[in-house]
C-alpha cells in the first residue's frame, strides 16, 4: 500500500480531508525547496505535489509559468527534482511527495530510468499534465509495479467515457480541475464542483482532490464539503515568490497552518 492510500485511509477515519499544496521545485529559491517542503508537511500537508520546472507548461497560469521560469535560470531540471525528494525522504519518511509535470522532461530521462529513480528518491506518485490515460496504461503498469501511483487530470469537460478511463487507471487518488482554463484563472464555482465530484465517483474508486481557484480558508473548506482533498498552488506559489530567502518556509508553513485550521474546523461546527 503506497503513503498515499495510507494517508487517505487515516483521514477517512479521522473524518478529515486531505490538505496537498502544490509548489514548483527549486523556486523562488533552490536552497529554500527542501526546508519549504518540510516546513509546509510539520504545518499540516497531507500529501505535497512537486512541480518539475518545464519551459512550456500549456495547462499553467501566470503564476506559476513565472515560478518554472525561475526555477529554470537556476539550473533546476529532473535530476536536481530527485535530489530534492531524496534529501527531503532523509528527513520525512511519512509526507507523501508527487511529482507534477509534463512528458518532455520524463521521456528526455527515460521512462524505465524515471521509474527506478523517482522510486529510489522516495517520490510516492506521478502526475503528468499531458499524459492522456489512453497513451499512459504502460507508464501507470511500470509506476505501480514500482508502488508509486499513477494520478490523472479530470476536468469539466471531461466526458463519462473519460472518466471510465481514469478510473481504470488511477491509484492514490485523481485531480479534479475545478475551472476550465490554466491554473490561477477565473473563480471557483463550488456549486458546480458539488455536482461534478459525485458524477467522477461513479467511476473513479480513489479518492477525489479538487483544486484550481482555491485562494482561502473559505473556499478551501467549501471544496472539502464535497470532495476528499483540497489542492492549492497559484496562491501559495504567488505568496512564495514575493518572499526573501530567509522568510520562504515561514510563509509557506504559516498559510499551510491557516487552510489546515479551516479544513479542520469543518469537524467543530
Amino acid at each position: 500500500m503506497s503513503r498515499i492510500t495510507t494517508t487517505f485511509d487515516q483521514l477517512k477515519a479521522q473524518g478529515r480531508k486531505a490538505l496537498i499544496p502544490f509548489v514548483t521545485a527549486g523556486d523562488p529559491y533552490p536552497a529554500a525547496t527542501v526546508d519549504l517542503l518540510l516546513a509546509m508537511a510539520e504545518a499540516g500537508a497531507d500529501v505535497i505535489e512537486l512541480g518539475v520546472p518545464f519551459s512550456d507548461p500549456m495547462a499553467d497560469g501566470p503564476v506559476i509559468q513565472r515560478a518554472g521560469e525561475r526555477a529554470l535560470k537556476q539550473g533546476i531540471g529532473l535530476r536536481k527534482v530527485l535530489a530534492y525528494v531524496r534529501e527531503f525522504r532523509a528527513r520525512n519518511s511519512q509526507t507523501p511527495l508527487v511529482l507534477m509535470g509534463y512528458a518532455n522532461p520524463v521521456e528526455r530521462y527515460g521512462l524505465d530510468a524515471f521509474v527506478a529513480d523517482a522510486k529510489a528518491a522516495g517520490v510516492d506518485g506521478v502526475l503528468i499534465v499531458d499524459y492522456p490515460p489512453e497513451e499512459c496504461v504502460d507508464f501507470a503498469a511500470k509506476l505501480r509495479a514500482a508502488d508509486m501511483d499513477a494520478i490523472f487530470l479530470l476536468a469539466p469537460t471531461s466526458t463519462e467515457a473519460r472518466m471510465a478511463q481514469v478510473g481504470q487507471l488511477a491509484s492514490g487518488y485523481v485531480y479534479y480541475v475545478s475551472l476550465k482554463g490554466v491554473t490561477g484563472a477565473g473563480h471557483l464555482n463550488t456549486a458546480a464542483v458539488a455536482e461534478a465530484v459525485p458524477r467522477i465517483r461513479r467511476h473513479v474508486s480513489t479518492p477525489v482532490g479538487v483544486g484550481f481557484g482555491i485562494r482561502d480558508g473559505a473556499t478551501a473548506r467549501a471544496v472539502a464539503d464535497v470532495s476528499d482533498a483540497v489542492v492549492i498552488g497559484s496562491k501559495l506559489v504567488e505568496l512564495l515568490e514575493r518572499q526573501p530567502l530567509d522568510n520562504v518556509a515561514l510563509t509557506g508553513a504559516a498559510f499551510i497552518r491557516e487552510i489546515r485550521a479551516a479544513l479542520d474546523k469543518r469537524n467543530d461546527t
